[in-house]
């Protein structure tokens, strides 16, 4: 039965990739509209920074941006990071410019998978960590994925746990703090896993590494990350 309720869970998550990269391409939305709040959302929510997973473009990750924008965060986005295929110190830098362009200050990092691994990264940056306030990331292998170790492609084998900027950033624990891992009970990318030592971790009843995304669970403990931070920042 378990077997059966995780195969379901798989196809269920391809299904969910497949509808969200044609309905990003064909529905291409002008990130501009993110930044301003709609009317009547509550006033002085932090900025969001949105970052997404490996060959996902910023649009993969637009339930999460539609709902922080309706409750009044201006969420940004780095097109130049494109599907994501560089490496992770690579895209750091790209999102290390956007922050630095836009003089964004007590910044939320929201990502997705990959997108964490970036977003643990920046936050090492002397330029740009005092920007940062928080990470929250869904389903990031930060202890790396086993499966990685099977695949050819440069892009795959850097979520090797044996690759060296993931054994470096899993190493630098002085940041776990600001960091909020979310994830679900079944992962089929990630069998280990997306627990962090000294993080605030939130293992979620939710089975998949896409779906999750539009999981209102997931959301809901989104806001709450991101509330917990506001009040250590205010309390620090």
């Amino acid at each position: 039965m378990i077997l059966i309720k995780r195969g379901w869970a798989w196809l269920l998550d391809y299904a969910y990739v497949g509808f969200w990269q044609v309905h990003g391409f064909v529905f291409r939305a002008d990130p501009a509209h993110y930044l301003t709040p709609p009317p009547g959302s509550p006033a002085g929510k932090a900025p969001v920074l949105l970052i997404p997973g490996i060959y996902e473009t910023w649009q993969f990750m637009r339930p999460i941006a539609d709902h922080l924008h309706r409750a009044g965060h201006p969420v940004h986005v780095v097109q130049k990071l494109g599907y994501n295929r560089g490496t992770v110190e690579a895209m750091a830098q790209l999102a290390a410019g956007y922050l630095e362009e836009n003089d964004l200050t007590d910044v939320v990092v929201v990502a997705h998978s990959k997108g964490g691994l970036i977003g643990k990264f920046l936050m090492t940056m002397s330029s740009v960590t005092r920007r940062i306030t928080r990470l929250v990331a869904v389903n990031t292998p930060f202890s790396g994925s086993i499966y990685a170790n099977f695949f050819l492609l440069p892009s795959i084998r850097a979520f090797s746990p044996h690759d060296r900027t993931l054994r470096a950033l899993r190493a630098n624990l002085e940041l776990n703090g600001h960091i909020t891992s979310i994830y679900g009970r079944f992962d089929p990318h990630i069998p280990g896993g997306s627990y962090v030592e000294g993080a605030r971790n939130v293992q979620l009843d939710t089975m998949g590494h896409f779906r999750p995304i539009a999981d209102t669970r997931v959301l809901q403990e989104i806001d709450r990350a991101i509330e917990a931070g506001e009040r250590d920042a205010a309390s620090g």
